[in-house]
């Protein structure tokens, strides 16, 4: 992979990838991390490829315009948390908790990322498991261990012998789209597909799931947004 930089008041790194599978040129702004990638296929020339990218520059900056801002947690920030807006603060006592309306962080800045991300992590394994049963008992199915995971690349995944994975990151989300991907997991159970008879199974379970998809495809950058890093 070799790069080359958009040159203006403010930078661009593109990132050109050759494909094999490739038949066209393909450009690409992450809405995770505003990585902008060319796919291209491997007889076009590297000047070509160029070239394309500069034609669409306008649009490749009004894509990183619209990026949602790093946020980090700090005593003050509110963060959501299965949907609710809650105010971090701080208090006494030895773990991270909800009450009142807030999130109450013992100790003091030092501790606060720690503490924060072992809340988020037990709620989320406590939901999602809350979740994933449910709807395996729904469709008649069983499933082996949960695992969770910080993925940028998809919110869940069932392998083939029936492990179910999740980001963690979802126990942010409103908790009907944390019940979505659940379903949407378990389903996998069924079906190793997205054909109609998967979707059907998903549907018989959680018959709001486009609604609950869609959230995802909008604010799911939101999420991957905060910046938990100490």
């Amino acid at each position: 992979m070799t790069e080359f930089i958009l040159e203006g008041e403010v930078p661009v790194r593109v990132s050109l990838r050759r494909s094999a599978q490739a038949r066209r040129l393909s450009l690409r702004v992450s809405r995770l991390d505003g990585r902008v990638t060319l796919t291209m296929p491997r007889h076009v020339p590297e000047r070509e490829a160029v070239a394309f990218v500069r034609e669409k520059e306008v649009w490749v900056r009004r894509q990183l315009d619209r990026q949602v801002a790093v946020r980090r947690p700090a005593f003050g920030v509110t963060i959501p948390v299965l949907g609710a807006p809650l105010e971090i603060i701080q208090g006494a006592g030895r773990g991270a908790r909800m009450e009142a309306g807030c999130l109450v962080v013992p100790g003091g800045e030092d501790m606060l990322m720690a503490r924060i991300t072992a809340y988020l992590k037990l709620q989320a394994r406590t939901r999602l498991r809350q979740a994933s049963d449910s709807y395996a008992t729904a469709l008649g199915v069983s499933f082996g261990k949960i695992t969770l995971r910080d993925t940028r690349s998809r919110w869940g995944s069932c392998t083939s012998d029936g492990n179910l994975m999740y980001s963690w990151r979802l126990v942010m989300a409103p908790e009907a789209v944390l019940d979505y991907v659940a379903a949407h997991e378990v389903a996998h159970l069924l079906e190793m597909n997205h054909s109609p008879a998967y979707w059907a199974h998903v549907a018989r379970v959680c018959p709001q799931y486009r609604q609950h998809r869609d959230w995802l495809r909008v604010y799911g950058q939101e999420l991957h947004a905060w910046d938990f890093s100490r």
